[in-house]
């Protein structure tokens, strides 16, 4: 009997929740057509360059997409589903710092870890969890109606953590498991035909709109899937020309001359969608919700832990920069910033530590006898060292709060009197009963097996 390995189970339920979430928000299927056009007139454009963060047909493969629980006992479920699909939790983002308004979320998201394993297919889930313990959000009453409501639902069937289960620890299915794991795992993020009840929703809606998505409704959903696009400047402007409504900003670093870094984000705005709605009285009548999305994104490279500090420090100017200046373009700000203070080559990201490479010795450089430098910026600038960089895997808090706020009907409530509750990610580990994995680490040692190969074939240690 034939069998699916963990990557063929995950891009096989890439492609299936790609397809429904289509079919239940067709303006999807729009971003995804656009996105591929875009990203064959860069490959034409800009040839092998294009593909420098990956190739073509990894990046139109390419998809996140983002659920949302309301329990560490749902988000312990939901790191079996991902484990049967060789996902591990990576980075913890506390979206409740990151917003303005109310979103009483913490989150992970499950990613491959292993560089083969996101060559063959780098999905994404970026999961958040609501935070009931919250007093910031919800009050000793709110809190307990909330967590009775939690506790009385089932989001996995059994027969799906079960195979799950056994996926993770065989690291295979056979084909008729796996085609029932694929059904099963796919009708859990399906948008539920269930009438919601009105009131309560309401209720949670007052607090936020996240969290009466999370724990207002007994199921969950798919809240947004997430294509990849080499120009993401290009792909905002087609869409607009379409008549689809997008949000205001692109998240992220700014559109500059320098190298792409990190993450730059934007999506179409929230739809109508018709719900069921269940009234006090018990009667179903027709109503709406805005919730789900369409974004779309743009990789670049990983940065350091000096890197992102510089980052965070240059958001920061572009904050000053834009409360003294407020007539001024956003996007106009950032991009002096950028050019003022962050390098503008992948060389001097190198050479000052500020970014992760893959490093390899350079096949075509002369010998002439002289020993190789020491250091590692001299290695790149005399040509011993090539660098490619790795891409970033990961999300960036501020602008995923971002994504969410622009999404949102209102801003809630939110009482900045009380302390708010402790979560990091060493809690999640233990709620979830596994590591939440530190993405620098896993760069860090990404790009430190290829030092180590480089010092070996140029004998630097005997130097």
């Amino acid at each position: 009997m034939s069998t699916l390995s963990q990557w063929q189970l995950r891009a096989a339920f890439a492609a299936r929740l790609s397809e429904m979430y289509g079919r239940e928000v067709p303006a999807y299927t729009t971003l995804v057509d656009v996105s591929r056009e875009v990203n064959e007139d860069v490959l034409r454009a800009r040839g092998t360059d294009a593909e420098r963060l990956g190739t073509i047909g990894r990046v139109t493969a390419e998809r996140h997409g983002a659920i949302r629980v309301g329990t560490p006992r749902e988000l312990g479920q939901v790191a079996r589903v991902f484990g049967a699909l060789g996902m591990h939790p990576v980075g913890f983002y506390d979206l409740r710092e990151a917003a303005a308004s109310a979103v009483p979320v913490v989150s992970t998201a499950f990613r491959p870890v292993d560089g083969e394993e996101l060559a063959r297919n780098p999905f994404r889930v970026f999961t958040s969890m609501l935070t009931p313990a919250d007093p910031r959000f919800f009050d000793p009453e709110l809190r307990a109606r909330l967590e009775t409501f939690l506790a009385g639902r089932e989001l996995f069937p059994a027969e799906l953590l079960a195979l799950a289960d056994r996926a993770a620890a065989e690291q295979e299915l056979p084909q008729e498991d796996a085609e029932r794991f694929l059904q099963l795992a796919v009708g859990a993020f399906e948008l539920s035909g269930e009438p919601v009840d009105k009131a309560w929703y309401a209720t949670l809606e007052r607090v936020s709109a996240v969290a009466a998505d999370i724990g207002g409704v007994r199921s969950t959903h798919i809240n947004h899937l997430t294509p990849r696009v080499l120009d993401i400047d290009e792909l905002y402007r087609r869409m607009t020309e379409r008549g689809i409504e997008m949000i205001d900003t692109i998240q992220g670093p700014p559109a500059w001359r320098g190298p792409d870094v990190l993450l730059r984000q934007t999506s179409f705005r929230a739809l109508d969608e018709p719900r069921a709605m269940r009234t006090e009285d018990g009667s179903v009548v027709s109503g709406a919700l805005r919730v789900r999305f369409g974004e779309v994104e743009a990789r670049g490279i990983a940065l350091t832990r000096e890197g992102r500090s510089l980052y965070d420090t240059l958001l920061g100017l572009v904050d000053e920069r834009c409360s003294r200046s407020p007539g001024e373009s956003r996007a106009a700000v950032a991009r002096g910033v950028w050019e003022e203070h962050m390098p503008d080559s992948e060389q001097e990201l190198a050479a000052r530590g500020l970014a992760y490479f893959t490093y390899r010795v350079a096949a075509d450089r002369p010998r002439d006898g002289s020993r190789p430098p020491a250091g590692l910026g001299e290695l790149l600038r005399q040509g011993w060292v090539r660098a490619e960089p790795i891409v970033y895997e990961d999300f960036l808090p501020r602008s995923a709060a971002g994504i969410f706020q622009s999404n949102l009907s209102s801003e809630g409530t939110r009482d900045n009197a009380q302390e708010g509750a402790a979560y990091d990610a060493e809690w999640l580990s233990g709620a979830i009963g596994r590591e939440v994995l530190d993405p620098f680490g896993l760069y860090e040692q990404q790009q430190n097996r290829s030092l180590a190969q480089v010092a070996r074939a140029l004998d630097l240690d005997g130097a």
